[in-house]
């Protein structure tokens, strides 16, 4: 059986087995969901805009 190897996510900093790679930065699956249920007036919303920059930095 393949293990699956852990991840480190862009936004939480945790290291993480389930979630998605955008060009080659990984976001843990709990912070993909916490991202998309976000309204654009809540202030967590602004954190998440910084660190998915990280994103357009890291091509």
């Amino acid at each position: 059986m393949e293990e699956m190897t852990e991840n480190v996510c862009i936004v939480c900093s945790q290291a993480k087995k389930d979630g998605i790679t955008i060009v080659s930065q990984f976001v843990c699956e709990d912070c993909e969901s916490e991202i998309v249920h976000t309204n654009a007036e809540d202030a967590k919303y602004r954190f998440f805009i910084h660190r998915l920059k990280q994103i357009a930095v890291s091509k």
